[in-house]
């Protein structure tokens, strides 16, 4: 009699601990877009050559394989080509992240940082370092399982001969989340 009460007992939290935590934990993967702008130095107020204020800089494709430890805690590995327009440079960051969600309602708001290397791939690659940090809002899907992410980063990217080179973004973000 003791070992079914116990059994039952058991069952019953764990019952109770799934219902808690629908927002789901594991493994998931990770693709994102990221645009960085620039203020256009030519523009005048009441210009007629279809100028705008802001230009596009840079263009960012990212992809990530990750692990979410909990419904606050996840950390990944990314792979990313970072192409800025008027500078003429390439990047390929390999880096790690470590996401915190500061806010945990149905929806989130986050943290996150990272750090690794620039890989070289030729001539038409910088290698270095660089870090990244940034804060987004994460909304999920119906069933708590997928989501969206949207948000802001910073990243500095030291390269060239002795990393003397440094390169700072402030970059816009759309990301898709799947488990």
């Amino acid at each position: 009699m003791k070992q079914i009460s116990t059994l039952l007992l058991l069952f019953f939290f764990t019952i109770l601990h799934a219902q808690d935590d629908q927002k789901t934990s594991g493994l998931f993967y990770k693709a994102s877009l990221s645009a960085t702008l620039t203020n256009n130095e030519d523009y005048t107020i009441g210009n007629d050559n279809d100028e705008s204020f802001i230009n596009l800089n840079g263009i960012f494709f990212n992809n990530t394989l990750g692990y979410q430890f909990d419904i606050r805690s996840s950390i990944g590995l990314n792979i990313e080509y970072d192409h800025y327009l008027d500078q003429s440079l390439n990047f390929l960051p390999v880096y790690l992240d470590f996401t915190y969600n500061i806010f945990d309602f149905d929806d989130q708001v986050f943290i996150r940082g990272g750090y690794g290397k620039l890989v070289d791939l030729g001539k038409a690659f910088e290698n270095g370092n660089m870090y990244k940090a940034g804060i987004g809002y994460r909304a999920y899907d119906d069933d708590f399982k997928n989501s969206w992410l949207i948000g802001f980063d910073f990243s500095r990217k030291r390269f060239s001969f002795r990393q003397e080179e440094k390169l700072s973004s402030f970059a816009v973000f759309l990301e898709f989340m799947l488990f």
